[in-house]
Order: C-alpha cells, then sequence, then structure tokens
C-alpha cells in the first residue's frame, strides 16, 4: 500500500476556517455561524486526519496472503452533512479537500462513482469469465483497487435513487471502511430518508447503519440559499411551453451552432447506443422523452457530457405521480449537467419551482436540490465556470 500522508504538501497549514473567515473578510461571503460551525468540523476532521501516521508498505509476501481477510485499519471518522439546498455544504467540502495533505484522495459526484464501481464489477466479472481470476466475488478486490487509488473519498450530493446501487453500497463500504477509508458527504437529506420508498428498501438499509457508525452525521442548519443570489436570469430556461418558447429555443440553437454542421448522431455505450437528435460539435439536443422517458441511468447522462458541454433539451413537463420515474431521471441529468459544469438551455411548462407537481418521498427532498441547481445555471459565475472549464479542457485536448 501507498504512502498516505503528504508531508511534502504545498497546502498552507490554515484549516477551513480560516479559509472561511478570509473570505467573509474579503465581502465575497456573508457572515454565517452554521458555516462557521461546520468549518471548525471540518478543521478537527484535518488535525485528525494528518496525525494519523502513514499507511505501512504491504509485505512483499503479501500475495500468500491474499485470500485472507484483510485487518481492519484504524482511520478517523468521516463527516456526512445534511440540509437544504444553497447553503455551502459543498464550498466548505471542497475547502476542506484542498487542506487535507492525503496523496490518495477523490472528490467526485456520487453518481459518477458509482458508475466507476459497475464498471471495475463488470471488468471483474470479464476476468473470472476468461479465467484470468478465481475470485468469484468482486466486490472485495473493487474495494481493494478503490482504497489503493483513494482513501479520503469526498461525495457532493450524496443521493441514492438506483436499485443497483442500492443494493451494493453495504457490502462494498464494509470492505471500504474496514480498509480505512474515510468517507466526507454533502446530501439535502439525512441517512435514514436515503432511498425512501425505494424497491426492496430493506436491503439498503443495512448501508445505513454501516453509515452511522463510520461517519459522524451532522446537518447545517444556514437558513439561506446563497444560490438564489446568484441567479442573472439569463435567457436559458424558457417557460410555459408553446410557440413563443419553441421559437427562443430554436433561435438560441442556431446562434450556438453558426457555422457548424448540425447531423444526428449516435454514442455507443455498454453495448447500446444512445441516439442524439441532433448534434453540431460539443452541442447537442434532445427533447425531454429522449432523456428522461427511456431508460437512461446517471452512468448515460455522464456518458453523454463525455461528447458534449451544452446541451438543449425541449418540452420538460410538469411533473406528476404518474411520473414518478422521469422524475428521477431528470433529477439525475440535472445533477450530471450541473457537477460537469455543462450549460443547458431548456423549455419547460413551468418554473423550475413549479415543475413537481406531486412532492411525496425522496423525490420531493431531492427536487428542492435541482430547482436550486437550475438556477443556479443561469448565473454569471456558473457560465464562467464552463467557460474557464471548457477553455481548458480544449488546451489539455
Amino acid at each position: 500500500m501507498g504512502k498516505d500522508w503528504d508531508s511534502g504538501s504545498t497546502h498552507p497549514d490554515h484549516g477551513v476556517s480560516d479559509r472561511l473567515e478570509a473570505l467573509v473578510a474579503s465581502g465575497e461571503l456573508k457572515p454565517d455561524q452554521a458555516q462557521r460551525a461546520m468549518a471548525a468540523r471540518f478543521d478537527r476532521l484535518l488535525v485528525e486526519l494528518h496525525a494519523q501516521r502513514p499507511a505501512r508498505k504491504s509485505s512483499a509476501l503479501g500475495w500468500l496472503f491474499a485470500s485472507r481477510k484483510p485487518e481492519t485499519v484504524s482511520a478517523p471518522k468521516g463527516l456526512y452533512i445534511f440540509g437544504g439546498v444553497g447553503r455551502g455544504k459543498t464550498m466548505l467540502m471542497d475547502m476542506f479537500f484542498e487542506q487535507a495533505r492525503v496523496k490518495r484522495k477523490r472528490r467526485a459526484h456520487f453518481h459518477e462513482f458509482m458508475a466507476d464501481v459497475h464498471d471495475r464489477i463488470h471488468k471483474h466479472r470479464q476476468k473470472l469469465k476468461a479465467g484470468e481470476t478465481k475470485q468469484a466475488d468482486p466486490v472485495p478486490p473493487v474495494a481493494e483497487s478503490l482504497i489503493e487509488e483513494a482513501r479520503l473519498l469526498c461525495f457532493d450530493e450524496f443521493s441514492v435513487t438506483d436499485i443497483a446501487d442500492a443494493m451494493i453500497l453495504s457490502r462494498l463500504f464494509s470492505e471500504l471502511f474496514r480498509r480505512g477509508c474515510i468517507l466526507v458527504a454533502t446530501s439535502n437529506v439525512e441517512p435514514d430518508n436515503l432511498y425512501k420508498d425505494g424497491l426492496n428498501r430493506g436491503l439498503f438499509l443495512p448501508f445505513v447503519d454501516l453509515l452511522k457508525q463510520y461517519v459522524e452525521i451532522v446537518p447545517l442548519d444556514s437558513l439561506t440559499d446563497y444560490r438564489l443570489e446568484k441567479d442573472s436570469g439569463l435567457p436559458v430556461f424558457r417557460y410555459p411551453l408553446g410557440p413563443e418558447a419553441d421559437m427562443a429555443m430554436d433561435a438560441a440553437w442556431r446562434r450556438e451552432t453558426a457555422g457548424k454542421t448540425v447531423a444526428p448522431a449516435t454514442i455507443s455505450f455498454r453495448g447500446r447506443k444512445i441516439a442524439v437528435p441532433q448534434a453540431a460539435g460539443r452541442i447537442a439536443r434532445f427533447s425531454f422523452a429522449d432523456l428522461c422517458e427511456r431508460p437512461l441511468g446517471a452512468a448515460d447522462y455522464l456518458e453523454i457530457l463525455a461528447h458534449y458541454d451544452t446541451l438543449f433539451v425541449d418540452h420538460v413537463p410538469l411533473l406528476g405521480a404518474e411520473k414518478r420515474n422521469e422524475t428521477k431521471r431528470f433529477i439525475n441529468l440535472v445533477d450530471t449537467i450541473y457537477d460537469h459544469r455543462a450549460r443547458l438551455f431548456a423549455s419547460a411548462a413551468a418554473a423550475p419551482e413549479s415543475l413537481l407537481v406531486t412532492r411525496k418521498g425522496t423525490e420531493g427532498f431531492e427536487f428542492d436540490r435541482t430547482v436550486s441547481r437550475l438556477i443556479e445555471i443561469r448565473s454569471t459565475e456558473y457560465l464562467a465556470d464552463h467557460k474557464a472549464r471548457y477553455i481548458t479542457d480544449v488546451t489539455k485536448a
């Protein structure tokens, strides 16, 4: 096992509290006691994390004992921070992640992480089928490969909507926690409400107990949604539906694709084809039905965003009880767009806060996040982030 602790880190020895207070002093943030209290909790975790001695390297004869159950590695308790949208959870976690002097660390959106897990499981099963391994259970080796890459895992907006994810989480994190994984996650749902009303939820509940054992559950009770203050009202979300919205979307499409060849495209992914009705360079246009009324999941949206950084989505309807599956997919779609700082042009039946007609179960909690993200996607700050990321990606290509 490689070295965990980065003794040569260039990060200053200032904690999250210092970073937060500097932003308040500069006028970039407003004083917020709830955020200050959370920053102090992050600072305590930093102290515990940095006080740990580096993990010992594996023995040269480790292969002799590969079949044995790994010994439990001690690690500090992680943090699970939940609260309303736009309260500063992600900002504070990112400050913590930057300050953590740990070489093996990973910050990811939860859905992206789980897509990676399922890919690794698939590859292990292919090896088993090919006779390249005798390990029938893919979870322990997958957990081992994950912990070798990252001992500290930071998840933004932790939520569980997919049954395949729900069924594997308990076994996966049992293996990860035993190997010394430290989990830090933000969510707008407290652990007891994760995967609420989900299919076979009883099989998921052991993960909630595991979570409570290995992480500290902390609410962030700030009363202000700071994202709402950033709304610039840019015309990237047209409502209500009708000829005027369609004309505005068509005009925006012509402007964004000017000089580019527009044609249908196809994305090959996991033995399937994802149809793209219209595409031009890094811009693609779909209808709500194309993306949310078909059996697509977070992994599919991740693959789409690997090809396109600007999405047009026409005709988002009101989301009633009869559209529960479509609502879940729309939540995952917006999460993916937001996390990748992609641009979104959309036409919808109503303003974001009025789209969800029936507020019930997990979707009710999670749609608050969707509303906030649809608002932030319209902000000048978000669009500046998109531009900076896109230029950086082009430079690296």
